[in-house]
């Protein structure tokens, strides 16, 4: 069956849906159910100004970057001078980790467009506080996943993927990457490279870790952005090693699990296959493809659906399940007439 090209769409979706703010912030999703938006997000935000960015490259069409650059002024005004970090939301006591390396890399991506100083100042200053307060004292290298402001106190763990530290952190972890290629900051290159090192020591615990079948699936998304961490050392062989059995885990999984399905696993591991020059089977893309909204709805038309539950699909209609959606598509069609995956830097 071929794939419907859901790139314009999806775009779209992202501009005209609602799910931007006017201050340039995105929600979290659209909840289709009761009409309403989830509340703003920088995370979100950071990941939307990446696909418009990488929008603006494939279509041309200005009109993504100037919403590109206004997510970024969205994070520019969220950034926490005295504290030196983002919040989870513009007025959140809390800060993740994660998010932050997000938002750095979707500031980084306008940065490209623009050179926009303020922008690669923020990153580098983001980049550096991310090691500081979240690195912990502990004798086991790790970093903390949350931490309250403003005292900067790591909450306590839990049983969640996103409330303990893991292998999917080294995703975020990218940003020290990206802003060590930018102005050759050695420390942050590091400190990519130690993570590298704790993620490849700790993966093989991170799946085990769930027992229900809907917790698997959800660790199977955090997963696939350890997979992704590990883009720029695949000239390393265990990396790569690791790289494509993790693949292959996933793609069993996914066949497995039928009960609960996530459109961004798909889109990740759709991703994951190109950039590892593997096969790359046409249902992950037409089961892909199937998640995209179809309506005279605009605040649903074009989006992706968040996921699936035996069978019904969920209301929930997500800008990250989007935007990696959009691009996995577009990489698979790209791949069809054999042109190689986008750079990496461009990877949402």
């Amino acid at each position: 069956m071929p794939v419907a090209n859901s790139l314009a769409p999806a775009g779209r979706w992202l501009l005209d849906s609602g799910i931007s703010e006017s201050s340039g912030g995105f929600a979290r999703f659209y909840d289709a159910e009761t009409g309403k938006n989830r509340a703003v997000s920088t995370e979100i935000t950071g990941y939307a100004a990446s696909a418009l960015v990488y929008l603006f490259r494939i279509t041309g069409e200005e009109v993504y970057l100037d919403r590109a650059r206004k997510s970024a002024r969205f994070l520019i005004d969220a950034w926490d001078r005295q504290l030196r970090t983002f919040p989870f939301e513009p007025s959140s006591h809390l800060s993740y980790f994660f998010d932050c390396g997000i938002v750095i890399r979707g500031l980084l991506a306008v940065w490209r467009e623009t050179h926009d100083e303020q922008l690669l100042d923020i990153s580098r200053a983001a980049a550096h506080g991310m090691i500081a307060d979240f690195r912990s004292g502990n004798s086991a290298k790790e970093y903390h996943p949350v931490l309250a402001l403003p005292e900067k106190e790591p909450l306590p763990r839990s049983d969640r993927w996103s409330r303990a530290p893991g292998c999917y952190q080294l995703k975020a972890a990218m940003a020290w990457w990206d802003v060590a290629g930018i102005t050759g900051d050695g420390a942050l290159r590091d400190a990519y490279f130690e993570m590298v090192d704790i993620a490849l020591a700790t993966h093989s615990s991170f799946l085990p870790m769930a027992s229900v079948s809907h917790a698997v699936v959800d660790r199977l998304h955090a997963y696939c952005y350890f997979l992704e961490g590990l883009l720029p050392v695949m000239d390393r062989p265990e990396c790569a090693k690791v790289y494509i059995e993790g693949i292959n885990c996933i793609s069993r999984l996914l066949k497995e699990i039928t009960s609960f399905e996530r459109s961004d696993v798909y889109a990740q591991l759709l991703r994951a296959r190109m950039y590892g020059a593997g096969d790359v089977p046409a249902a992950e893309a037409e089961a892909l493809a199937a998640f995209q909204a179809v309506g005279d709805d605009p605040r649903v038309n074009g989006g992706f659906f968040f996921g699936r539950r035996d069978g019904k699909m969920s209301p929930h209609v997500n800008p990250v399940s989007t935007v990696f959606a959009l691009q996995a598509l577009e990489m698979w069609r790209q791949h069809e007439t054999g042109s190689k995956p986008p750079c990496l830097r461009m990877l949402i």
